[in-house]
């Protein structure tokens, strides 16, 4: 007998699609459009805010072409919840004017293919990069993203190719070799996918949103040539369409151009609480799952790791300041920085950096991603470093599934200092690795000093940083409290093209 993979479900989605009796409106007095627009617009606003129920998401979006002219997406933690958004739409007075083409109910949901130990209860071995990114794929947010396209799947049950006659482990692979093309748009593309197996017409809705129409446009094409897709995919009508403020509903219906103000009103546009267990969306994402069988693209859910309680980080840099050692975090005062270690060949892991780094590029939060390679032992770290928390918290989902990844700084037990940034003058490269090494006996010999690694870019020599792990942060205070370091800290200021720069993992 086939193996059905096991699911988990989340937050129940409605795609409520409207058109509008475009005749009804122009005849219609000018108080009956105004009051049309004033109740239509509290109703928006209020599901954005999600004034409805206890968490969720919700948005409105223009759709393109003759099958609808606005969708509102709505996604709660139950079927009434969005039984309830979708009544009380028809109690206002735009309802009036529009009719509903069509709709579409489902259930976010996560399989078997994503994690054995997810289903089999061992969440202390799920590594907690793929916690947050599940929980994204089951509370899923609404991103910032301009564009959004919505389309039902099935998988194919013909005489010839039957997705439900492969075993399990065809059908994982299948998927997998799947998500290797939606990879390549981390970055670019989040998407969001919800069974409607029992709900609907299809077994899945998916929803994709991203900055550039044809990003989307090129993620499915270049699906259609997966296997997955070519022999098992049957798909239903497609709905493309932009989002606009609630506040642009007048303008939208008066034919001008939405938004009008590129969401520069904040209020409008994702800056609602979700509630309890809500999800944020974030810049990067996470890549490699999917929910059932459904359709397995690169997306932004949130898969990132949270370094420390920012009011022990300030009361860290506070001691530092008082030693006159300077704690800035790297590059700059407000940036973030996500660190993880791999088993892998540096330069195999650098090649797939390299593809998610030119994908990062497109975020104007992204200040730096580079491979960082041990200096006297077989240790690969990967660097990303953000202006944003969220924003490196999310990349951090994407570079948990690179090559041999093992652990990410600041998951070891005690007290770990991922930082002191070097920018090293090339002329004092030698001296440096020399200093390190002397200075690296000294903390062998220090109480509750565990492990330090001096990283080097493995694209510029010059560029490296120390990692530390401590038993306590006291421990480590101590260190930073001796002449050793203060020597060590003055001797840098002559070798140095910069000053070091001091992060901190707790």
């Amino acid at each position: 007998m086939v193996e059905a993979p096991q699911t988990d479900e989340g937050w129940f989605a409605l795609h409520d699609f409207r058109t509008v009796d475009w005749d009804a409106w122009r005849d219609a007095p000018e108080h009956e459009r105004r009051r049309a627009i004033e109740e239509g617009v509290a109703y928006l606003d209020a599901h954005e805010a999600v004034e409805d129920a206890e968490a969720g998401a919700s948005a409105v979006f223009s759709v393109l072409g003759h099958k609808a002219d606005f969708v509102v997406v709505h996604f709660r933690p139950t079927l009434d919840d969005v039984s309830r958004a979708e009544r009380q739409f028809e109690r206002t007075a735009l309802a009036a004017f529009t009719e509903q083409p069509t709709s579409y109910v489902s259930v976010t949901e996560v399989s078997g293919y994503v994690s054995d130990d997810y289903f089999e209860g061992n969440e202390e071995d799920i590594d907690t990069g793929l916690l947050r990114y599940i929980e994204g794929k089951l509370k899923p947010d609404i991103p910032e993203d301009t564009y959004m396209s919505f389309y039902p799947m099935s998988k194919r049950r013909g005489e010839e190719h039957n997705w439900y006659d492969l075993s399990f482990d065809e059908r994982r692979e299948l998927m997998s070799t799947h998500g290797d093309t939606g990879r390549k748009y981390a970055g670019k593309i989040k998407q969001v996918i919800a069974s409607s197996v029992g709900f609907d017409d299809y077994e899945w809705g998916v929803t994709l949103f991203g900055d550039d129409p044809t990003d989307i446009k090129d993620i499915v094409y270049e699906m259609r040539f997966d296997e997955v897709s070519s022999k098992y995919g049957e798909f239903g009508q497609f709905y493309v369409g932009r989002r606009f403020p609630p506040s642009d509903l007048g303008a939208f219906l008066a034919g001008d151009g939405v938004p009008t103000s590129e969401f520069e009103d904040e209020s409008h546009h994702g800056a609602h609480a979700h509630g309890e267990g809500g999800h944020q969306g974030g810049e990067g994402g996470h890549h490699g799952g999917e929910g059932g069988d459904g359709h397995h693209h690169g997306d932004g859910d949130d898969g990132g790791h949270h370094h420390g309680d920012d009011g022990d980080d300030e009361d860290i840099r506070g001691q530092l300041e008082e030693l006159n050692i300077y704690a800035g975090k790297p590059h700059g005062e407000d940036v973030y920085a996500t660190v993880l270690y791999s088993e892998a060949d540096a330069d195999e892991l650098f090649e797939e950096v390299e593809g998610l780094r030119g994908n990062f590029d497109h975020y104007p939060t992204h200040v730096k991603t580079a491979v960082y390679e041990a200096n006297e032992r077989g240790r690969v770290a990967v660097v990303s470093i953000w202006e944003t928390a969220s924003a490196a918290e999310t990349a951090a989902g994407f570079l948990s599934e690179l090559p041999g990844i093992v652990e990410r700084a600041g998951e070891e037990s005690g007290f770990g200092t991922m930082g002191m940034f070097y920018t090293v003058k090339s002329e004092h490269r030698g001296d440096f690795v020399e200093k390190f090494g002397t200075v690296g006996g000294l903390l062998e010999e220090m109480d509750g000093h565990f492990d330090t690694d001096l990283m080097v870019n493995v694209e510029d020599e010059d560029d490296m940083f120390i990692a530390s792990q401590w038993r306590s942060q006291d421990d480590a205070m101590e260190f930073f409290r001796s002449d050793a370091f203060r020597d060590t800290v003055q001797w840098g200021r002559d070798v140095l093209a910069d000053r070091p720069r001091h992060v901190f993992l707790a």
